[in-house]
């Protein structure tokens, strides 16, 4: 059985308190604030894994969003760049591991023929049929790069 997302946080932040790594105490910090925003919201939300997760992919895809407004502001954006990629990387260690591209094709292949969606106009159709049954475990962007060179062959 694996540890649950809590304690491995828990265990990053005894980590980066001993090693005086301020900046992954501050994303913990954020991390278990948001979390407990979500506890006390009234919505119901019971702290567990699939919490955990939800948080922590919802900040770093905050992120990434916000990479492209880093970089387009040039050099005084570099540090936060950096940052916000450190950031990135260190939430990825908590997520489960997206399939890489051949296995990414191998299914859109699959799904396809089993469909018979030969038509690139098709696509969402595919994509869809697609992420109901792998959505965890597929990066959605490189799914719909294979799905579209896929169709177009």
């Amino acid at each position: 059985m694996t540890t649950p997302i809590k304690e491995q946080i828990e265990a990053k932040l005894r980590e980066a308190r001993i090693a005086r790594d301020e900046r992954a105490k501050n994303v913990i910090g954020m991390l278990k604030a948001k979390v407990l925003n979500e506890l006390k919201s009234g919505s119901g939300a019971e702290e567990n894994d699939t919490l955990w997760l939800d948080t922590i992919k919802s900040y770093a895809k905050q992120m990434r969003k916000a990479l492209p407004d880093y970089e387009k502001a040039g050099e005084r954006g570099l540090d936060l760049l950096s940052e916000a990629k450190w950031e990135i990387e260190f939430c990825e260690q908590f997520l489960p591991q997206k399939l890489d591209e051949a296995a990414t094709e191998a299914i859109v292949r699959q799904v396809a023929a089993a469909n018979k969606i030969t038509d690139p106009k098709m696509i969402g159709k595919l994509t869809g049929l697609i992420m109901k049954d792998h959505k965890d475990a597929l990066d959605g962007d490189l799914l719909r790069q294979v799905a579209q060179r896929v169709l177009a062959e």
